[in-house]
């Protein structure tokens, strides 16, 4: 490329996870002289990533363009890459409202963002925002390639890939690389010498191989030492990632369907009915199954962001470091070719027989001068992809809800739900989403919302 690229961050208010995606943009060589336009509606945010990013590019000595934006149009214009990350309605009132609302039912969460009634209805928030986005690339930067962080991810993706096809989009997940580390801690292994395949659906993907490579350079199947670790109670190993909730659920999994899950114990505890049931509190301190942990992380971010503004504030540099996520090396890989893998949140066409076609998929993914090109992967054991259709199916009515704008998919969605269905009976499902779409009001598209 004879030019530097624009990069266009949509949602750039979100000041630490753009300093995570702009510092790693920044250290390649390739993209030192990028323009990067940041753009957030919530001008005291924005002004703050601005300062942030400043920092960086005069902390690194790269001669990287920053400017900030509050029209999105503007951000967008001739952009060759898109990166996506808000979440609209935030924490409060959207994402209270989530979990507040269907506890007056009787049903408790852990996230909320991905599935159940609370990813329903951030999805419901989320897309009308994201297909504005599409709009507008369409007009002003059709070639760029859309790189999304958001919540719901699978909705989100099949969302896109129904109303807006020709628009190159990945979604981005930290899951599956971040297993890998978890399992290498674990195992006491560099992940370095790891190897493995991961295929699924976002958040419910599993490790189909982990291997270890050896010094002759053959490789070793590790699932015998996880197995023979659980069962000897030596792991899962303690883990400051989240304390609060050790990874006790997916080695449970992994030992009844033969497979590592790639997200979270307290993401899964809520995609299937085993874990969360109202009154036995026995299965929630068995699995140590934290509830309302979303909201309680929300809280601490808050907390913690207020104190870095302040030591941000009084630095003339900022300290940068390499982080996990995929972004910078997609940039990369379509800028120069050089290729690389990842793993990436694409639709279903032809990459796993045996779950719908067009729905959105998790596999491994060749990205180089051509773009980010899914990896074909086949049929996965029978017995994951159960789990991953039931996901799959409320994904769908979600998808389908907004297509059609009708609302009697949401209650469909919500009827589906694997956790829902397991705690509440249909009435009582359809006053809970009568009462959730009362409760977001003009939060919603306005075929969602109800009649005042």
């Amino acid at each position: 490329m004879t030019h530097s690229p624009k990069i266009a961050f949509i949602g750039a208010g979100s000041t630490v996870f753009m300093r995570n995606i702009v510092g790693d943009i920044l250290q390649r060589d390739a993209l030192t002289q990028a323009h990067i336009a940041l753009m957030d509606i919530n001008e005291t945010r924005l002004s703050e990533s601005q300062a942030v990013a400043e920092k960086m590019v005069s902390t690194l000595g790269v001669g990287a363009k920053i400017t900030p934006h509050t029209n999105q149009r503007e951000a967008l214009d001739g952009a060759d890459f898109v990166f996506v990350a808000f979440q609209i309605g935030g924490f409060d009132p959207c994402t209270k409202t989530d979990f507040e609302v269907p506890k007056e039912f009787g049903l408790n969460q852990t996230i909320a963002d991905t599935l159940g009634v609370g990813g329903i209805m951030r999805g419901l928030r989320t897309v009308q925002h994201l297909w504005s986005i599409c709009e507008d690339m369409l007009e002003l930067c059709p070639e760029a390639t859309l790189m999304q962080y958001v919540n719901p991810m699978a909705i989100n993706t099949w969302a896109i890939a129904r109303k807006y096809p020709t628009i190159k989009q990945v979604g981005l997940c930290h899951s599956v690389q971040g297993t890998a580390k978890e399992l290498a801690h674990d195992l006491d292994i560099p992940v370095s010498n790891i190897r493995y395949e991961c295929a699924g659906i976002n958040h419910i993907a599993f490790m189909l191989k982990f291997e270890q490579r050896l010094p002759d350079g053959s490789y070793r199947d590790l699932y015998p030492d996880l197995l023979a670790g659980y069962a000897n109670g030596t792991l899962p190993k303690p883990n400051d990632h989240n304390p609060r909730c050790p990874n006790i659920v997916r080695y449970e999994m992994m030992t009844k369907v033969g497979y590592f899950l790639t997200e979270s114990s307290e993401h899964f505890a809520e995609y299937t009915p085993w874990f969360i049931k109202e009154g036995r509190e026995d299965i929630l301190e068995k699995f140590q199954i934290p509830l309302d942990e979303y909201p309680k992380r929300c809280v601490e971010q808050i907390a913690n962001w207020e104190e870095e503004r302040e030591r941000l504030n009084t630095s003339d540099t900022i300290e940068i470091k390499e982080s996990h996520e995929y972004a910078s090396e997609i940039v990369n890989s379509i800028w120069t070719g050089t290729p690389s893998v990842i793993y990436g949140n694409v639709p279903n066409f032809g990459l796993i027989d045996n779950l719908p076609q067009g729905c959105a998929v998790e596999v491994p993914c060749l990205v180089d001068a051509n773009g980010v090109q899914p990896t074909a992967v086949g049929t996965l054991p029978p017995q994951l992809t159960a789990i991953m259709q039931s996901n799959v199916t409320v994904q769908g009515l979600v998808v389908e809800a907004l297509m059609t704008q009708d609302p009697q998919y949401i209650y469909h969605a919500a009827m589906m739900d694997p956790h829902t269905g397991a705690e509440l009976d249909l009435d009582q499902i359809w006053a809970m989403v009568d009462r959730l779409r009362q409760a977001h009001g003009d939060w919603l598209p306005k075929w969602a919302q109800v009649s005042k």
